[in-house]
């Protein structure tokens, strides 16, 4: 079992930055695929990034590609997305998920989901 909880959410002005993490429990996430999501109003959810356990392979969405990382830090149980030059349309909920498998762009295929943080970007 992995329980996720993200965090570094907020309102941020065009242009700006954040960093999400997804912090989890339990001895074995080192050996978990994750992937950030995120969901707008009234949009489907739309898959970002994902990364494989050692962090050796990472896949990023051409929405985002250039301006969002994907990283983990085993040691610490965390996963993190660098955001950069967001924009407006960047504002949704975003979560984190995790797979014991190998990463996958298929957000269903994820097992273990976490509460989701808050983006809002100003124009």
């Amino acid at each position: 079992q992995v329980q996720l909880v993200e965090s570094g959410g907020g309102l941020v002005q065009t242009g700006g930055s954040l960093r999400l993490s997804c912090a989890a429990s339990g001895r074995t996430f080192s050996s978990y695929a994750v992937g950030w999501f995120r969901q707008a109003p009234g949009k489907e959810r739309e898959l970002l990034a994902t990364i494989n356990w050692s962090g050796s392979f990472t896949y990023h969405a051409d929405s985002v590609k250039g301006r969002f990382t994907i990283s983990r830090d085993n040691a610490k149980n965390t996963v993190y997305l660098q955001m950069n030059s967001l924009n407006p349309e960047d504002t949704a909920v975003y979560c984190c998920a995790a797979r014991v498998s190998g990463p996958s762009l298929v957000g269903g295929s994820y097992g273990y989901w976490g509460q989701g943080t808050q983006v809002t970007v100003s124009s």
